[in-house]
């Protein structure tokens, strides 16, 4: 009698999901739309740094400034929102971990010393998310998405800016392993205007991802 092979385990959708990338390349369309599916607990990102203004406007100390605000922030919600099996999923429009990102691109030597004891200490108390969908875009496409919105605070961030924020998170999530890891290069897909692009990555998200994969949308090769 053959032997029987074991039977491979049912899909389980993960329990904490984050969305990630640069500036206005659809995050907060794709989370809403996943914490809709889902029926998970929406964990915003913080929008109202009181600093951010001046860092835009490269005001003396206000890079620190803003940059501690969002790590406090980020913290509390993250922690206030741990996972429970017993409750329903979270859906993050961040992953507590770029915070970094942006750190090293802002802050000055000393700055960054005294950024990093704050993290380290607080790192520890947030949970790590089941998978984290990374969303990519070329830099120019990401300048037409900003102009487009027309966000008055936006409209100081430089081209150059943006560019190297782009940079910046390719380098970080090409060594990134905390994590079963999505890859999604929007630059030919924009789930705002085109709800058959949402729906394919809807489509794919209902499978498992293991390690890091790519979406790849139908028609794209």
């Amino acid at each position: 009698m053959p032997e029987r092979l074991p039977l491979e385990p049912a899909f389980k959708a993960p329990r904490y999901i984050a969305i990630e990338g640069p500036i206005r390349v659809g995050k907060s369309t794709l989370a809403k739309a996943l914490a809709d599916q889902l029926h998970a607990r929406r964990v915003f990102d913080c929008e109202d740094n009181p600093f951010l203004e001046d860092f835009y406007n490269e005001r003396p100390g206000a890079a620190f400034c803003t940059q501690m605000y969002f790590l406090l922030e980020r913290h509390k919600r993250l922690a206030d929102a741990r996972p429970d099996e017993n409750a329903a999923p979270i859906l993050s429009d961040f992953l507590f971990e770029k915070d970094k990102i942006f750190a090293y691109m802002n802050l000055d030597n000393e700055e960054l010393k005294l950024y990093e004891r704050y993290f380290d200490l607080l790192a520890p108390s947030v949970p790590s998310p089941d998978l984290v969908i990374y969303l990519q875009a070329k830099p120019e496409i990401l300048r037409k998405r900003v102009s487009k919105k027309g966000d008055p605070t936006e409209k100081q961030i430089s081209s150059e800016y943006l560019e190297a924020v782009a940079n910046a998170y390719e380098h970080f999530f090409f060594r990134y392993s905390g994590s079963n890891l999505l890859v999604v290069d929007t630059t030919d897909i924009d789930f705002v205007e085109r709800n058959q692009d949402l729906q394919e990555l809807l489509r794919r998200l209902r499978q498992p991802v293991k390690g890091t994969q790519y979406f790849l949308p139908l028609g794209q090769g």
